[in-house]
């Protein structure tokens, strides 16, 4: 149970540390100290949400057809292997976070509907969560504890970011920090990716 525990948690950081507008906007927010308890809140309860409706729904699916496994976990793979591409060419040439904290502060109403937009109108939201979580987490003969572990890893980080973005300012700003974190995403990804299609063999071979 612990392990699998711990590979939804390491495999929920590889999909949700990484830059992009949503991580921007909670560090930004987190830099202005500007409701980021609100923020933070809507992202981990959005994730939470939507890798439960993965574990559900695309789970469910595949326990009840299993030949959908099969194309379930070839699809999967064929996601995983593209995102370690991206990670690697983004390690290769690592952006700058832009999140200062000027300007004139937004009202609530404004912040959580832009955190809330952020989330759920980004569709790469939806193939990390529902389709990919929930895919992956089928694989495992405790799928629920995998998605536990994924959805602490965004309330960690979602957190961590949120709250300790004036602390880790300085490290974020450095294109060095994103490529050691895009190079172990790219890492955790292709274990991920060849996890299921050695358990993929054994299933066909069985």
């Amino acid at each position: 149970m612990l392990t699998t525990a711990l590979s939804g948690l390491g495999f929920g950081f590889s999909l949700i540390v990484a830059i992009g507008a949503q991580n921007a906007y909670v560090m930004r927010q987190g830099l202005r100290r500007e409701h980021i308890g609100v923020v933070v809140a809507i992202c981990a309860l959005s994730d939470i949400a939507l890798i439960s409706l993965g574990a559900a729904g695309v789970g469910a699916v595949v326990q009840a057809h299993p030949a959908l496994l099969v194309v379930v976990t070839l699809l999967g793979c064929a996601v995983l292997i593209a995102y370690a591409i991206q990670a690697v060419r983004r390690a290769v040439r690592p952006e700058v976070l832009d999140a200062d904290g000027t300007g004139e502060a937004a009202g609530l109403a404004t912040v959580a509907l832009t955190a809330a937009g952020l989330t759920w109108l980004n569709p790469h939201v939806y193939l990390d969560t529902v389709v990919l979580v929930g895919s992956v987490a089928s694989t495992h003969a405790e799928p629920w504890v995998f998605a536990l572990g994924a959805m602490l890893a965004s309330v960690v980080w979602f957190s961590g970011l949120g709250f300790g973005a004036r602390v880790l300012r300085p490290l974020f700003t450095r294109p060095a920090a994103w490529r050691v974190f895009d190079l172990a995403v790219a890492a955790i990804m292709i274990s991920v990716a060849v996890g299921m299609a050695v358990n993929l063999r054994g299933w066909l071979g069985s």
